[in-house]
């Protein structure tokens, strides 16, 4: 995966650098464009823009086709992890049993009494073991989608505990996931499926994978600043005088 994105972005760099090239070109051969725009007719113009238009087109194909060819192989990795998720802040031991540390969270956090160490497929912490009081997240895959998502649909009964549950997102979906969290806020964004949801400016849901998807989006609305008088009939003495007149009307 990380090989195909990397041929990805070589086209990118390719096609971005040949525009520059041409541009410095044309700016040193101003003449030629002039003649061509003025309906010219020599044979170097044409065969110039021509062969612009050719290889512009060309490389733009090529990077259209390396971005499907990215995006399903990130769908297909998707797909693999649709059975794992991701545990943040459980207490760590170095010792520990990560099985049952699961398990144990799982039948006393979630109120999951069904759930044993038979439904865990494999799990274990990510990143080296360092000691720091920070635990290091979990990973851990399931026996099967229905379990995965019983844990899933019950996180919400972890508030307040520290302990949070994630997707195991590829790390391009990661990276759009981050993305859309700085620009709409946390609590417009969320995963569901492998999915990235957006609730945007327009109050529509949309559901997202990808950077140029995310680039689709409208720019989240300005919140327009209270002007000084707003701010002040607002203020607690304002609301006080008003209740004061009110209670002499009476």
């Amino acid at each position: 995966m990380e090989a195909v994105e990397a041929v990805n972005g070589t086209l990118a760099q390719m096609r971005a650098e040949f525009q520059e090239r041409m541009a410095r070109f044309e700016a040193g051969h101003s003449s030629t464009p002039s003649k061509l725009a003025s309906g010219g007719t020599s044979a170097l113009a044409q065969d110039y823009w021509a062969f612009k238009r050719f290889t512009l087109d060309a490389l733009e194909c090529l990077q259209r086709q390396m971005e499907f060819i990215v995006r399903d192989m990130d769908a297909l990795e998707m797909r693999g992890r649709r059975k794992m998720l991701l545990i943040h802040g459980v207490p760590e031991d170095k010792t520990e049993n990560t099985a049952l540390v699961v398990t144990s969270m799982v039948q006393n956090k979630l109120k999951l009494d069904s759930f044993t160490t038979s439904n865990v497929r494999r799990c274990h912490r990510m990143g080296s073991f360092t000691g720091k009081s920070s635990p290091r997240p979990i990973l851990v895959k399931v026996q099967d989608v229905d379990t995965r998502d019983k844990v899933w649909h019950n996180k919400t009964k972890l508030k307040g505990t520290g302990i949070t549950i994630s997707e195991f997102l590829t790390k391009t979906r990661h990276q759009v996931f981050m993305a859309a969290r700085n620009r709409f806020g946390v609590t417009n964004c969320w995963t569901k499926a492998g999915h990235i949801y957006i609730l945007g400016p327009d109050g529509v849901r949309h559901r997202i994978v990808s950077h140029s998807e995310l680039r689709a989006i409208g720019e989240p609305a300005a919140v327009p600043e209270r002007s000084a008088a707003a701010v002040s009939e607002r203020s607690p003495a304002a609301v006080a005088r008003r209740g004061k007149r009110g209670a002499t009307k009476k």
